[in-house]
């Protein structure tokens, strides 16, 4: 019986994986198509920042050569029309801002599933610009600290125009401001820091603490729901991180 049953798990396990692992090719694919189309076509990563960070993501993922291709082909194809990209904002339970980013062909559906998640969960659904004023727009480099010593790092990124650095296990995440983003990874590049990701993200600027676990997890579960649905891209809260 126990062998059946850690045949079982692993099965679980392993079904999860693929699942996960299908949903980040599918959000990654989008961000493609939606880079190229912002862009107005420009299907170049060296001439289109937007998309070579996607394409870094995806690199990052190990999505293969020809699902990167076909979804750049997309967004210059007869159905590119359909994918755009849609920005949500809301209250998450116990009044944390949410700003959710979304990919989606059919913005009905997409609305209609993340209000019926804040409606369930004890979140208030938002309207444009009722919470992104306590974001700011910044840029993220992680690299990784087996290359250096992190004062090394922080010397290094400082120079290249970074704003701060940080450790986080084996990582180590550089910040940029959003204009800055591009020209400085391409110093860290030029200096032999690879980056592991690259990536535009939304800052609280007053990071909210909940001590209380069983409202911390209402939150959490709140959040990984709307991860959790094929269309959104990136979820961002004021939600101060442990």
């Amino acid at each position: 019986m126990s062998g059946h049953s850690k045949w079982a798990t692993i099965k679980r396990a392993k079904g999860a994986a693929d699942l996960k692992r299908g949903l980040t090719f599918t959000k990654i694919s989008n961000a493609i198509t939606v880079a190229v189309k912002a862009s107005g076509g420009i299907t170049d990563p060296n001439s289109n920042f937007k998309l070579r960070l996607a394409v870094d993501s995806a690199r990052s993922a190990n999505m293969p050569k020809d699902n990167i291709e076909r979804a750049i082909q997309k967004a210059v194809g007869k159905d590119a029309g359909k994918l755009q990209e849609v920005i949500y904002e809301g209250f998450a339970p116990e009044g944390i801002s949410v700003i959710i980013e979304a990919a989606t062909d059919n913005t009905m559906r997409t609305t209609s599933e993340i209000k019926s998640i804040f409606n369930k969960e004890g979140g208030n659904f938002g309207q444009p610009g009722s919470v992104a004023y306590q974001f700011e727009q910044k840029g993220r480099i992680v690299v990784g600290k087996d290359i250096r010593t992190i004062d090394e790092l922080f010397e290094i990124a400082v120079d290249s125009g970074a704003e701060d650095l940080e450790e986080a296990e084996d990582k180590a995440i550089i910040t940029t401001a959003y204009a800055d983003l591009s020209s400085v990874r391409e110093r860290l590049i030029k200096k032999g820091i690879i980056p592991v990701g690259v990536e535009a993200v939304r800052k609280p600027l007053n990071p909210v603490v909940i001590s209380d676990p069983t409202k911390l997890e209402k939150i959490i579960n709140f959040l990984d729901k709307i991860e959790g649905l094929d269309d959104v891209q990136k979820v961002y809260s004021n939600l101060a991180q442990n």
